[in-house]
């Protein structure tokens, strides 16, 4: 059932989102990607929220696809067809987080495995416990990338070092994750969820207009143009300039202080 898969709480302006298949690693499996779809079509349905994190239950992020299901298709004599798979649920999944107006933070716990890991990789900041290893390990399966990680993991970690973990499928640890800069930050693992929700409630109380355009910038063609950025940049700041939220901030801080 897709209502046991996933759990959203919302609370002070932040969605909470996390994976709650805790015996199987939170591993993905259809019944999961349909209640990620109603999880998200609840968010975008709720203008109070202004930030949402993206967790797993138990000792995982998440260990991506679910292999069992996999084999199920094998048991039945049937090939799996895993560009559907990718087409129908892994990729608008994907789209999905990145083209949230809402910045997404993935509070990563544990493992988390091949499209677990790319699914990490494509939330805005990426905290990670100590205690986290990430694992690009498609080709522990006799697969490539999937879930953007081919577009995603050479432009945070450099062509070098995203080649050596994606061909090695070797295991990355919370701490050389954020040394290599795969996530934004590293934390003690008891200190992880109180993080991820300050930083969450904190940006809540942002304009939802400036954090819109800062993502939607910063996420848009990375391989452009200096020209083009500028572009774009004064078409934003001439909307984000005749808001309220503005008026209201530079009206604050250009009142004297005694």
């Amino acid at each position: 059932m897709a209502e046991d898969r996933v759990r959203l709480h919302i609370a002070d302006g932040v969605a909470t989102i996390s994976l709650v298949r805790e015996a199987q690693l939170n591993a993905i499996d259809g019944a999961m990607h349909q209640a990620l779809r109603d999880a998200l079509d609840k968010v975008e349905g709720e203008p109070t929220i202004g930030a949402v994190v993206l967790t797993g239950c138990g000792r995982a992020f998440s260990a991506g696809q679910d292999l069992g299901e996999r084999a199920a298709s094998f048991a039945r004599r049937e090939v799996p067809d895993l560009a559907a798979s990718l087409e129908e649920n892994y990729n608008p999944l994907v789209l999905r987080l990145a083209n949230l107006p809402q910045p997404v933070i993935a509070a990563v716990n544990g493992m988390a495995f091949g499209a677990g890991a790319a699914l990490a990789i494509a939330c805005d900041i990426v905290l990670a416990a100590r205690s986290a290893r990430f694992q690009f390990g498609f080709v522990n399966v006799a697969l490539g990338p999937d879930s953007g990680a081919s577009w995603s993991l050479p432009r945070l970690v450099g062509q070098a070092r995203a080649l050596d973990l994606a061909l090695t499928g070797r295991a990355v640890s919370g701490e050389e994750a954020a040394m290599i800069g795969l996530v934004s930050r590293v934390v003690d693992d008891a200190l992880l969820a109180d993080t991820a929700n300050e930083i969450a409630r904190g940006l809540a109380q942002r304009s939802p207009q400036a954090l819109s355009a800062i993502k939607r910038q910063l996420r848009s063609n990375p391989t452009g143009t200096l020209e083009a950025a500028l572009a774009s940049e004064r078409v934003a700041q001439g909307k984000l300039g005749a808001t309220d939220a503005y008026r209201q901030a530079v009206l604050r801080f250009a009142k004297p202080r005694s």
